[in-house]
């Protein structure tokens, strides 16, 4: 698909959108930039986006931020009755909003960034352990939905169709588990089963971050 450029690769947020473009089966380019490389500083990139964060999609004259704003983007304009990744009903597709809504609300930025800050990027916001495990327990106790949703049976968070709910869930279980927080089994499995669709392998290869890169 000619004009689909992918800015960002190398975090939990830039695999999103690469993970939604190989779903949908879309041909794109990608513009290997990092976070905190001083990449997203430059003018070029800062004319695109002036809060100088990746990931960024370009779709001819449309320039769009934040990695849910541009999966839900990309099944929009793009997504078959194959491939879309929200439900085509009303119902269904404001089911689907709402875990996006959660997931990138509740889990993300307010439990998995706060360990963010204060692990990875201790050097730049400072050490603070009590609030990393007051994260990873708010963390543990807004999981307590997935599981629920998970016994009530289906492949998938909203049954047995992959939707954009499980491709953003999925990206913040694998962080927390990569940041030794507890997840309980069903999760795990359910982990396993969506990490297993060919297309996020396709994505982890899309999204390494280029050989060789210093972060500052």
């Amino acid at each position: 698909m000619p004009g689909l450029i992918l800015w960002g690769v190398g975090t939990s947020r830039t695999i999103r959108p690469h993970w939604a473009l190989h779903e949908l089966r879309l041909q794109y380019e990608t513009r290997p930039i990092l976070p905190r490389t001083g990449e997203t500083q430059t003018a070029e990139f800062t004319e695109l986006n002036a809060r100088q964060k990746v990931p960024v999609l370009q779709d001819g004259d449309l320039v769009l931020t934040e990695s849910a704003a541009i999966v839900t983007y990309l099944s929009d304009a793009y997504g078959q009755p194959d491939t879309a990744l929200f439900p085509a009903d009303a119902r269904g597709r404001a089911r689907c909003l709402e875990w996006c809504f959660f997931v990138i609300s509740e889990l993300d930025a307010t439990s998995l960034y706060v360990m963010r800050r204060h692990r990875d990027l201790s050097h730049i916001y400072g050490e603070a352990p009590s609030a990393n495990d007051a994260a990873a327990t708010y963390f543990q106790k807004q999981m307590r939905s997935v599981e629920r949703a998970l016994e009530e049976g289906g492949h998938y968070i909203l049954g047995d169709r992959f939707t954009a709910a499980d491709l953003v869930l999925s990206t913040c279980v694998t962080w927390a588990v990569r940041y030794g927080v507890p997840v309980g089994e069903p999760v795990l499995s359910y982990n396993e089963r969506v990490t297993a669709r060919p297309a996020y392998a396709r994505a982890l290869l899309s999204n390494a971050a280029p050989a060789g890169t210093v972060r500052v």
